[in-house]
């Protein structure tokens, strides 16, 4: 399975993007309000979901590769380190 990292603000922003694209559509093909506001508005959000897409796409496309760069094989391991002992540190006393 694969996994995606995206922060918040890029995540909402690809979801806004969607969400414009399919309210654009949804107004041209629905009938509740008059014909020419409703092809205005709809035509709109279509123009500005489509333009937006392109920047989705990109920040979709660097959350992979981010997602990659963290995948537990990316990690590496300071050899100096194998064996070395870990003191407690306060509050480890406190976990059950």
């Amino acid at each position: 399975m694969r996994s995606l990292v995206l922060n918040p603000p890029t995540f909402a922003f690809v979801v806004v993007t969607r969400a414009a694209l399919a309210a654009g559509i949804g107004l041209l093909v629905s009938e509740k309000l008059p014909a020419a506001r409703r092809r205005a508005i709809g035509a709109a959000l279509v123009a500005v979901g489509a333009v937006t897409t392109v920047p989705a796409a990109i920040s979709v496309m660097r959350g992979l590769r981010r997602s990659r760069s963290l995948s537990p094989q990316a990690v590496n391991r300071d050899e100096r380190l194998i064996g070395a002992t870990r003191f407690p540190r306060k509050g480890d006393d406190d976990m059950d």
